[in-house]
């Protein structure tokens, strides 16, 4: 049964014509409007994850639940059909739980507020804002355990509940919920930034209607969305095909051992409509890499590609959806049955980015990315320092970010765009730690005529000891490079010993122990390659040798032959890409390097850790 809007004015708005003057102020007052929760947010959070690195998505929405800004796409719709109760004036709601609202949360770790706005007795918006919150208890410091076998192994899950209900505050509520958790004061602090930066939103929604008049905002909205429909309805023309293409990638393990899982994605235009086909995905792991996939949210993640790729000037919004139609297979590892785990689905989460990327390019190879947004890298360390005092680290890493038609991918950069680092001063000021490096790690992007991004080589030196877990991919399948680019090198973890000695440790990792003195190289995936690196200028080559981009062996895998000063041998270079045109066979369009099998016959050699095993399905069953 649906859910009840209460409101105590039914005057239906009329729809008025609106000025594209008038159009332009509103579109740019709810982008402000989204800065500024965001601003809200990390003025008032705690927890590096939120206040440090922006994981946190805000969304305003239409009267109907429409996303008008934001960035994962509105969840409301699916949220009011489902949810029996009532949505009334002062209302807020809380969630947590994935499987409560068809995955607009993908994990128990991301907290969720929607609080419904209403203007002289009328909803006339919604606004919302989930953040990953760094512990909300269960098995593992972080709540995060890669070897969780179902989601009750993962920490506190909260259902639809009303946190604030006709404007009172429901604080036992509250009390339960942090209870539950390593790092009430962080929780609580970042929960309540949540809210806070809802109410912003909210109070700018109800100053644009009164200024404006409300159904003028009610009709500048609905036109929003109609612009991205036209929009996306030519892209999708244009760009999609009705002959069905198909693309598959892996996550590279399960960190249990088993290995790797595919995702595969067909894709075919009917009418003016597009198709997504998960059919072909492997079924769900008994670990925690499953990604529940929300189907508007995957409709989102297609048109922000489909819009950064062919028209960045769109404001994209949720007013496409009905173009797009998404089939993803029951029982799968991007819709699993519960009670799967699912605290592990970042890596799945990326992949799908990869995977969009070789959908798209293969009718227009011009627009082509290579891979590259793979993962999004977990570190944790937690313990007690030398005064006795808890501490506990969740920080996210960067990788490679793809070769691109129009460039190199950039070094080091976020999966998502508006995430920043965590300050290394802010790091060593707070936790018992020294950052000893944090640079680009040379050569691994996939050479090309656009480079692919390097990974990063971060080196922590622990000032205590405690236990660390890691959480990172792309270090058995490598990212792929496209029209004759090159893939890029994969991920590695190496624990050097106080005393000296060293060892590699897997890219997921639980509860590992470390001590005084102990150094973690922590070494992110490059970005695949885009174009032949043979046409590569020699001149910028040798410009990144002495940026320490790329080393003097490195070089030759874009034919240049230079010195360590960056000094170009013009003569030796032109020889040797001579040489390697003449051995090489014909480029493809895409480069995926060795297959799976080749891949495990080498895996020790060249990662030093043991290859995954071929999963073994045993499908969970729905739970009673």
């Amino acid at each position: 049964m649906p859910a009840t809007i209460v409101q105590t004015n039914h005057t239906p708005f009329e729809k008025k014509a609106i000025d594209p003057v008038t159009l332009d102020i509103i579109e740019n007052a709810l982008r402000n409007a989204r800065i500024e929760m965001d601003a809200t947010l990390v003025r008032t959070a705690m927890s590096p994850g939120i206040r440090e690195q922006g994981d946190a998505f805000p969304l305003i929405a239409d009267h109907t639940g429409k996303m008008i800004v934001g960035q994962f796409g509105s969840f409301i719709g699916g949220f009011l059909d489902n949810w029996e109760g009532t949505l009334e004036d002062g209302d807020m709601i809380f969630l947590s739980d994935p499987y409560s609202c068809a995955g607009a949360v993908s994990h128990s770790n991301d907290w969720l507020v929607l609080l419904p706005v209403f203007k002289d007795g009328r909803l006339i918006a919604y606004t919302s804002m989930f953040g990953h919150q760094s512990d909300i208890g269960g098995k593992v410091v972080g709540s995060m355990p890669i070897n969780a076998r179902s989601i009750f192994e993962e920490g506190v899950r909260i259902p639809p509940v009303k946190i604030w209900k006709k404007g009172e505050y429901n604080e036992d509520l509250m009390k339960l919920v942090m209870h539950q958790t390593r790092k009430p004061d962080w929780c609580q602090a970042d929960l309540n930034a949540l809210i806070a930066s809802c109410r912003v939103a909210a109070r700018r929604v109800i100053e644009m209607a009164a200024r404006f008049g409300d159904d003028v905002y009610i009709s500048a909205t609905q036109e929003l969305l109609a612009r991205n429909h036209r929009a996306m309805k030519s892209l999708i023309a244009m760009a999609i095909g009705e002959e069905p293409v198909s693309f598959e990638d892996y996550i590279c393990d399960d960190g249990m051992g088993s290995g790797p899982y595919k995702i595969k994605c067909t894709m075919w235009r009917e009418g003016e409509k597009v198709v997504l086909d998960f059919a072909g995905t492997d079924p769900q792991s008994q670990a925690s890499i499953n990604f529940y996939l929300n189907e508007n949210m995957f409709k989102m993640f297609f048109g922000i590609y489909m819009i950064m790729v062919f028209d960045p000037q769109i404001l994209f919004n949720d007013g496409f959806y009905d173009l797009i139609d998404v089939r993803i297979p029951d029982g799968s590892l991007l819709k699993p049955k519960f009670p799967a785990a699912l605290s592990g689905r970042t890596h799945a989460l990326g992949r799908i980015f990869d995977i969009l990327g070789g959908l798209l390019g293969q009718k227009t190879p011009e627009f082509l990315n290579a891979a590259g947004f793979s993962s999004s890298p977990h570190l944790f360390y937690s313990g007690n320092d030398k005064k006795g005092d808890w501490f506990q680290l969740f920080q996210i890493g960067f990788g490679g970010i793809p070769g691109r038609p129009m460039g190199d991918g950039p070094d080091g950069h976020s999966l998502w765009p508006g995430f920043t680092n965590v300050p290394n001063e802010f790091l060593e000021r707070y936790f018992p730690l020294l950052i000893e490096r944090y640079e680009t790690e040379p050569d691994s992007g996939g050479a090309g005529l656009h480079r692919g991004g390097n990974g990063i080589h971060m080196t922590y030196r622990f000032l205590a000891s405690g236990t660390i877990s890691i959480h990172d991919d792309r270090w058995f399948v490598p990212p792929w490079g496209v029209n004759g680019g090159e893939p890029g090198k994969r991920a590695r973890k190496v624990l050097e010993k106080a005393d000296g000695t060293a060892q590699i440790i897997g890219n997921k990792v639980e509860d590992v122990h470390v001590e005084e003195g102990d150094q973690l190289h922590f070494i992110t995936w490059g970005g695949g390659g885009w174009g032949d690196p043979l046409d590569r200028d020699p001149a910028l080559v040798g410009k990144e040798i002495t940026q320490g981009l790329v080393t003097v062996e490195g070089a030759k895998a874009y034919g240049v032959v230079a010195g360590a000063d960056g000094a170009v041998d013009q003569t030796a270079t032109e020889a040797l890409r001579t040489k390697l045109r003449a051995e090489r066979p014909a480029l493809e369009l895409f480069n995926y390097g060795p297959a799976v099998e080749q891949l495990r016959a080498d895996c020790v050699s060249e990662t030093g850790l043991p290859a995954p095993i071929q999963p073994k399905w045993a499908v969970l069953e729905a739970a009673e």
